[in-house]
């Protein structure tokens, strides 16, 4: 199993995280089945940006991103190269190493 280490973040998790997770889940599922409260505002829908994270190591593994996606994070708060939307990145082979941006475009969280 892949180890997908969650880099701190002020309020989702202060100290950051590494987790397992199995291959062909998104990254978003990983994060919320082990308490990681990643926002995901459409439901996991790729409708939104809430989910947005940086990959920082491991985006080969991923499967590609869509057009859909592609197009909603071109409106992603702080969109870098190796952005993604948790929902929609697969996770494959490889360990990943993601960051969860300070803001998002949103800023409200549906827990709230």
């Amino acid at each position: 199993m892949p180890k997908i280490k969650f880099l701190p973040h002020e309020d989702i998790c202060p100290e950051g995280k590494t987790i397992e997770a199995e291959v062909g889940i998104s990254i978003c599922n990983a994060a919320l089945a082990n308490d990681i409260d990643i926002e995901h505002a459409c439901e996991k829908s790729c409708a939104c940006t809430t989910c947005h994270v940086y990959v920082r190591e491991g985006m080969d593994s991923l499967n590609e991103a869509e057009e859909n996606e592609e197009d909603y994070l071109d409106k992603a708060w702080g969109l870098e190269p190796d952005s993604r939307l948790s929902c929609q990145a697969i996770i494959g082979e490889e360990d990943l190493v993601i960051e969860i941006p300070k803001y998002t475009i949103n800023m409200v969280s549906e827990s709230h």
